[in-house]
């Protein structure tokens, strides 16, 4: 059974991915790097999904972060892929 401790690991690994690649990056250079939009899309799903199985107590003792909008955008990215608009990626990563 896997514990709230390895969920917050891939939250983190996931966030580090992201601030490591956007040093290497500007919103040009992501938006025309079809491998890199994909790239964060992920992560953002990883995200959500981690932080979507985070134990309610683990969430009611730390809920400084809004967990149900990491799960919300997971579930939109997911489902709305035909749809995604890249400039509010962008925007989510970079704030």
């Amino acid at each position: 059974m896997k514990s709230d401790i390895d969920d917050i690991k891939h939250i983190y690994n996931e966030i580090l991915f992201i601030k490591d690649e956007l040093a290497k990056t500007d919103e040009a250079l992501f938006l025309n790097n079809n491998v890199l939009k994909r790239a964060f899309i992920r992560s953002i799903e990883i995200i959500g999904e981690a932080s979507n199985k985070l134990s309610d107590s683990f969430k009611k003792k730390y809920n400084e972060p809004e967990w149900r909008k990491f799960s919300a955008t997971r579930n939109h990215l997911i489902h709305g892929y035909f749809i995604v608009d890249y400039d509010i990626v962008w925007d989510l990563v970079k704030n």
